[in-house]
């Protein structure tokens, strides 16, 4: 049997704020976050072959390099 090995890099990534933002307005920064996650972060992360592995509250956690692209590429994209 032969062994594969795949090189990922993991991103974790936090809403700087995210307590305070939903406390002066929940409704308001939870739709701001639906909109960025649906507009920006999930099709960049999905163009790059990542995907996400965990959600919290204002944070989530990616893996990426799937298919040959390098770990800085997979940083940049997923630092945008």
């Amino acid at each position: 049997m032969t062994e594969r090995r795949n090189l990922a890099a993991i991103l974790a990534a936090d809403v700087v704020g995210f307590s305070h933002l939903t406390g002066a307005d929940e409704d308001r920064t939870l739709a701001r976050l639906r909109a960025l996650r649906s507009d920006l972060i999930d099709p960049t992360i999905a163009v790059h072959n990542g995907h996400v592995f965990k959600r919290t509250g204002g944070g989530a956690s990616t893996a990426g390099c799937e298919g040959g692209e390098s770990v800085g590429q997979w940083l940049l994209a997923a630092s945008i």
